[in-house]
């Protein structure tokens, strides 16, 4: 009988025992349960907070009250660093004030947040375009596109940047992409025919540039472009009928007289363009093409028994021009070939008189 009570007795306590571990392991699981609830709670409490923050900067935003507005969204990213439309937010607001790099810095981390986000993801393509920050913005137009392949403004400022780092055979297909999306928008065809000139194919850009006229008949603008493209032709009777055109468009404009000068240089008329440089520099002083071509006109007029005058006052163009555009390696030759008095130019730089059209 004892041995059995005294078994019976051990039963007992392990019994216990064992019910005292599992109350044990359900109070600490339900510890566990109870902080994470409260955990969970602050953070919806914390969400809750930072989203009257943004509202509240929302409306500052609207009255134009920058700072106030960024002061409610700091401390909606302070208190949830995870949420993205509080760094949007700051983005907005900097970028409202000028201060770029802060902007940029905003919808980097929104993007990083929310990859999806088209918003912040084209306004940080755009504000690395414009502190030319070429290759970030590239890679931030390629995102805007994936999330969104029919906008007309990435894919239109994805080309601009791809002419800006000289990859004219991706300008052009982002170009084309443009067009194809919205073939009513004049600036799409004006930059796809100057791709199509920088790639040598002229008669495709020649076509572009007429289809932006279509849609806008006064470009100026375009018109010397196109006048331009013939001129790569040697089509120098029709490109200055184009020049006169864009001259009776805007007479003030600097480029069509400049351009027109190239013209009239290359077509042997060399008072006529002499006329146009100078009335170019009248306008615009910081021409350097209209002073390069006053500096070969001047050369051509150096040679035999004209006084060194006229040779001194070619360099004299020539070194003008270098110093408002240095990266121009057939100046540099032409200085370095006609320092000396020698016999006239020949016409290297801007090439010989065609029959043209």
């Amino acid at each position: 009988m004892c041995d059995k009570g005294f078994g019976f007795e051990m039963a007992q306590s392990m019994m216990n025992k064992r019910v005292m571990r599992v109350r044990v392991r359900n109070a600490m699981m339900f510890a566990m349960a109870c902080c994470i609830g409260f955990a969970g709670g602050c953070a919806d409490i914390k969400q809750a907070k930072s989203e009257q923050l943004i509202q509240k900067g929302d409306k500052l935003l609207d009255e134009s009250d920058l700072q106030s507005a960024l002061a409610e969204f700091d401390a909606a990213s302070q208190l949830t660093p995870q949420l993205a439309v509080a760094h949007s937010r700051k983005g907005v607001v900097y970028r409202r004030m000028g201060d770029y790099e802060q902007a940029i810095d905003s919808f980097a981390e929104a993007v990083r947040l929310d990859p999806k986000s088209y918003f912040d993801t084209i306004n940080l393509a755009q504000l690395y375009h414009f502190t030319h920050r070429m290759f970030d913005a590239i890679e931030a137009y390629l995102h805007a596109c994936d999330l969104k392949p029919d906008d007309f403004d990435a894919n239109l400022n994805l080309g601009v940047c791809y002419q800006q780092v000289d990859d004219p055979i991706q300008a052009a297909e982002r170009f084309q992409k443009a067009v194809s999306i919205d073939p009513d928008r004049m600036d799409a065809y004006v930059n796809l025919g100057v791709a199509y000139d920088r790639l040598g194919k002229y008669y495709e850009a020649i076509d572009a540039y007429k289809k932006a006229l279509e849609r806008d008949s006064h470009q100026p603008l375009v018109m010397v472009n196109l006048a331009q493209t013939y001129m790569n032709q040697d089509r120098f009777k029709i490109a200055k009928k184009a020049l006169e055109q864009a001259i009776v468009m805007d007479p003030s404009l600097a480029a069509s007289h400049e351009a027109m000068g190239l013209c009239l240089f290359r077509m042997r008329d060399y008072d006529a363009a002499r006329s146009s440089y100078q009335k170019a520099l009248s306008i615009n002083p910081r021409m350097p093409k209209a002073l390069t071509g006053l500096g070969c006109l001047e050369m051509f007029r150096a040679i035999d028994n004209v006084p060194n005058a006229r040779r001194e006052l070619a360099m004299e163009y020539w070194h003008r021009s270098l110093e408002l555009d240095t990266n121009q390696p057939i100046v540099r030759r032409l200085i370095k070939k006609y320092k000396q008095p020698t016999k006239a130019p020949d016409a290297v730089l801007l090439g010989d008189a065609g029959s043209g059209d």
